[in-house]
């Protein structure tokens, strides 16, 4: 109980769902009301972090699914087997066959079209061990080698997770954005996400909360709105 009490002082969040609320408000209002546009704009939270360095330090990497899909038009292709591809059209979610990972013929050119074209890839399981072989490198290099699909998955529900999930990834730089809703979201969905996204990335920092420096929300074209 001792360890498992120390682990929620340091990991408690220093950020109220009230002043998130305030900040959602805040960047609604402006993206609605007073500077409209003719898209849905996305939400980022953007994380600044101090006391780390990227160099040294281990960097993090982490995926959490949102109780709420923060981009729903994100787009997804499946590469599929013929099951997966009957269940894909029914869906309406796009996907290629082997035969059509074939006629990409390895093109480097091709293939960075392809990656660029969608947000996600999923695979069929039977085909995952054949995807490095039919297309080289090219998706992992893009960080969108696919997602492998069971037959006992539900590929409606697989997408919807894809579309839930978040990654929090540090890099070279000590500044991560992340979407975590869009304008039409509720102010709770959104408060909800939120939340949850920050309370998950202190999670995977070494010192916490010691290392968030600033914490800001952003529609796409609005301006930011500081929570912490």
């Amino acid at each position: 109980m001792a360890v498992c009490a120390r682990l929620t002082h340091r990991t408690a969040s220093k950020v109220a769902p009230s002043a998130v609320r305030e900040a959602v408000r805040s960047v609604i209002t402006y993206s609605t009301e007073e500077k409209p546009r003719k898209f849905t704009e996305t939400i980022e939270l953007q994380i600044g972090l101090k006391n780390y360095d990227p160099q040294r330090d281990k960097r993090f990497s982490g995926t959490v699914r949102l109780p709420n899909i923060p981009r729903p038009q994100m787009k997804i292709c499946i590469l599929a087997d013929a099951r997966d591809a009957d269940h894909a059209k029914e869906i309406s979610l796009d996907s290629m066959s082997v035969e059509d990972l074939k006629k990409l013929n390895k093109n480097k050119k091709a293939i960075k079209k392809l990656a660029k074209k969608y947000d996600q890839f999923l695979a069929s399981e039977a085909l995952i061990k054949q995807i490095p072989r039919l297309l080289g490198p090219g998706l992992s290099k893009a960080g969108k080698f696919p997602t492998p699909v069971t037959q006992q998955d539900n590929l409606g529900e697989k997408v919807s997770e894809i579309k839930a999930t978040i990654k929090f990834q540090l890099k070279k730089v000590l500044c991560l954005g992340v979407a975590v809703g869009h304008v039409k979201m509720t102010e709770d969905e959104l408060v909800a996400n939120i939340m949850m996204s920050i309370n998950f990335l202190v999670s995977l920092l070494k010192k916490n909360w010691q290392n968030v420096k600033s914490l800001f929300i952003k529609s796409s074209m609005g301006k930011p709105v500081r929570l912490y």
